[in-house]
């Protein structure tokens, strides 16, 4: 069977994935029929004593995670009165307690806004007021950054993997009070929001995503539907698995990528999730061997990485058979070196947004080697097209926007209808990156709209990082944009006008560190002795810099 006949076959009538249309948002989408209805109905569907999260010495199974969720919960509503519909933040490295905390907020019905942990103090308490919340879950690194700016929180705040001395609520005593306690029942629908994530935009600050369960449950099943596909459509019979399924998660939780396509897809697969506080190749291979690691999905940087260790040997990578990609392109030859060292990985990627939940197009094995500048076909709920400036829809091969819709996108923006608005045509969701549909509707993405530099997977508004650098009383015009980079995709650079004096590097380092995350700070920064060009209309001539620092640090562009 090919794919179209496959997909049909999985999801007709009576089928467990079978598709029906429903009305959402006022347009009729293509959803699943028996999907859960909200994140907490899929958490109890799939309690057991299997392995769950496995972190440095730690090891708690779906129901050890699931008790401890649960007496969280129940503190969240009794001690800080979280309702339905509250929105409640966490903001840690890739702890248990992020999962648990997650688990406990939907569960309860409020909103878990994941933030990100590597922003700066100013960026935390930005994403707290931004999004109304409640109450602040977060780790030691994220509190010190708070108390070292002198800073007054919006909200409360709950202290996890912290220091006891530290005068602020823990997350012991809290599970303490309440241990052995059951999650509160709340009416939880498909179409309540669960959670909010924050995304660069191409201007000023990071607008917050927000999504619904079906939303989410959407992109859950379409993997599901994908994986099924792929094993359906290969000439070989698979072979039952000989241990239980366990997946690599190094990816920040706070994306899409972690939070979607491992965290939450662990459920209905009974998934062993070894949890890596940072990325460290050499420790990867490590958890790889001892954890018996079956699947492993990054952006291409951190790919990259486990490919060269693999090269180096030392370690048993042989129970790899999954090795995914997201968040930023893969170089062909990068797609052959996954094929080539590992023995029985299939190499596989995709194409989505946070706006979309992270599903959007999907290839692996055979498909991939053979296109392997392509992100895939679409997604079983999803419909993809490419359009001009005007709006005309082109023919397969020719290059314009790529527009998205269906039943995993998000919402909306969080309290910004005019970035709603203007995200949108005709119900379509315009994303901003350029490419094109071949005939057999795989996507190829070329280039971006949007003004946005993306360095290992992580989004970086040009114009974000461009105001920290106008704030510096030395700067008089700024313009940041991507510089290829080998490992990471993309690397920040900047071309910087300057009042009179020579400005210190250094100290220029240090200033932009106290307003934007460290990996917002440009790698490259080029001074200009002149004004910035220009283009007629008076903008910065942004295209005629990058050429210009490019041709200086003798880099391809």
């Amino acid at each position: 069977m090919d794919r179209n006949e496959v997909l049909a076959t999985l999801s007709a009538p009576g089928q467990p994935l079978e598709i029906v249309e429903t009305e959402v948002y006022g347009a009729n989408c293509r959803t699943y029929k028996n999907a859960p209805a909200s994140l907490c109905e899929l958490f109890q569907q799939n309690l057991s004593d299997e392995s769950f999260v496995v972190f440095e010495d730690e090891r708690y199974s779906f129901n050890d995670i699931w008790g401890i969720a649960s007496a969280i919960g129940q503190g969240l509503v009794s001690d800080y009165d979280i309702q339905k519909g509250d929105r409640v933040a966490i903001c840690m490295r890739n702890y248990p307690e992020w999962i648990i905390a997650f688990e406990a907020i939907t569960s309860v019905g409020a909103i878990a806004v994941a933030m990100n942990s590597l922003w700066q103090a100013e960026e935390i308490d930005y994403g707290l007021q931004n999004s109304g919340c409640k109450l602040l879950i977060a780790d030691q690194e994220r509190i010190d950054l708070i108390l070292q700016a002198g800073m007054k929180l919006s909200c409360e705040s709950l202290l996890t993997r912290g220091d006891q001395s530290t005068d602020l609520p823990h997350w012991e005593q809290l599970l303490k009070k309440f241990a052995g306690s059951t999650m509160p029942a709340v009416d939880i629908t498909p179409m309540d929001d669960a959670i909010i994530l924050y995304t660069s935009g191409s201007t000023g600050r990071p607008k917050g995503v927000v999504s619904s369960n079906l939303a989410i449950m959407s992109a859950l099943l379409s993997w599901e539907v994908t994986i099924m596909s792929w094993i359906l459509m290969s000439s070989e019979t698979p072979q039952p698995p000989t241990f239980q399924p366990a997946g690599l998660l190094a990816v920040p939780l706070f994306h899409v990528t972690g939070c979607h396509a491992m965290f939450l897809m662990a459920f209905r697969s009974q998934t062993k999730l070894v949890l890596m506080r940072k990325w460290e190749p050499q420790l990867a291979a490590q958890l790889i061997e001892r954890e018996r690691v079956s699947s492993f999905t990054a952006p291409s940087a951190m790919t990259a990485d486990l490919v060269y260790r693999a090269q180096q040997g030392g370690h048993d990578l042989s129970s790899l058979a999954m090795v995914g990609g997201g968040g930023a392109a893969r170089s062909p030859e990068q797609v052959r070196g996954i094929d080539a060292v590992f023995d029985n990985a299939m190499p596989n990627t995709g194409w989505g947004m946070t706006e979309t939940n992270a599903i959007g197009t999907t290839i692996a094995g055979e498909n991939y080697l053979e296109r392997p500048g392509s992100s895939g076909q679409p997604a079983a709920v999803l419909d993809i097209r490419i359009a001009d400036e005007e709006g005309n829809i082109l023919a397969p091969g020719e290059r314009g926007e790529v527009q998205i819709r269906g039943a995993s996108m998000f919402r909306g923006y969080w309290n910004n209808p005019d970035a709603t608005a203007n995200s949108h045509i005709d119900g379509w969701f315009k994303t901003g990156d350029v490419g094109y549909l071949d005939e057999e509707d795989y996507l190829f993405i070329v280039d971006r709209i949007k003004d946005m530099v993306i360095r290992g997977g992580e989004n970086i508004g040009c114009g974000e990082v461009e105001a920290a650098l106008l704030e510096h009383p030395q700067i008089r015009e700024a313009a940041v944009y991507s510089v290829p980079d080998q490992r990471l995709g993309e690397e920040v650079g900047s071309t910087i006008y300057c009042n009179g004096a020579n400005i210190d590097d250094a100290e220029l380092r240090g200033f932009l560190a106290a307003r934007v995350a460290r990996f917002k700070i440009p790698r490259y920064i080029q001074v200009s002795d002149t004004a910035l060009p220009r283009t007629a209309s008076e903008k910065i001539y942004k295209l005629q810099i990058k050429q210009q620092a490019l041709a200086a640090l003798n880099i391809e562009p």
